[in-house]
């Protein structure tokens, strides 16, 4: 089964992309998804040790957990390394469970793959890019979002341009909905010819 990782900087469509795969018919996971399922169980006394006061109702808060680190941005590591290897060893039986299935390729979403030194064993690397500009108006008008927050999560990833360069697949998602589908069609084919699907 040929493994794909999606990667990209924050707000160049990666979830966009990862829908398109799945209505392809195509296994995904998505690491958000897991990081908000851990979030509701069993991350929450793990979370919660680290972090006192970040659980309401038997879930990590994530505006809570926000402030938290907010208040203590050098912590962030420590979260990290608890969820991180959660997420990872999900990640892995994703596509253990996929191979079983008989799936020809499997696709596995990890926003920060090459920031985090995750060692997965992937075949091929999709990087969602878009234009700088449009990147920011994207991330400015998601709620609770500031230009000095934004500016932070910049300050944690690679360059874009340093992730296109290492990526076999580039999705462009600065055009319209209907580019940005088509281009990632275009990527699935090639990978599906590689897969032998």
């Amino acid at each position: 089964m040929l493994r794909v990782v999606l990667t990209g900087s924050i707000a160049t469509g990666k979830s966009t992309v990862l829908a398109r795969f799945k209505e392809r018919g195509i296994p995904v996971y998505s690491a958000d998804a897991a990081v908000h399922a851990l979030y509701a169980g069993e991350a929450v006394p793990l979370v919660e040790t680290l972090f006192p006061g970040t659980v309401v109702d038997g879930a990590v808060d994530r505006a809570a957990l926000s402030a938290a680190l907010a208040r203590e941005p050098g912590r962030l590591g420590e979260l990290e390394e608890v969820i991180h290897p959660l997420v990872r060893e999900k990640a892995t039986t994703f596509m253990e469970e996929a191979e079983q299935k008989g799936a020809a390729m499997g696709v596995v979403e990890i926003p920060l793959f090459f920031e985090n030194g995750a060692t997965y064993t992937i075949n091929k690397v999709i990087v969602t890019a878009c234009d700088p500009e449009i990147q920011r108006q994207r991330v400015l008008a998601r709620p609770g979002m500031t230009p000095a927050k934004f500016e932070l999560m910049l300050s944690r990833q690679l360059s874009q341009a340093e992730k296109r360069r290492r990526a076999d697949y580039v999705i462009d998602t600065s055009g319209s909905m209907d580019q940005t589908l088509a281009e990632t069609d275009r990527v699935i084919a090639a990978l599906e010819t590689e897969a032998g699907a």
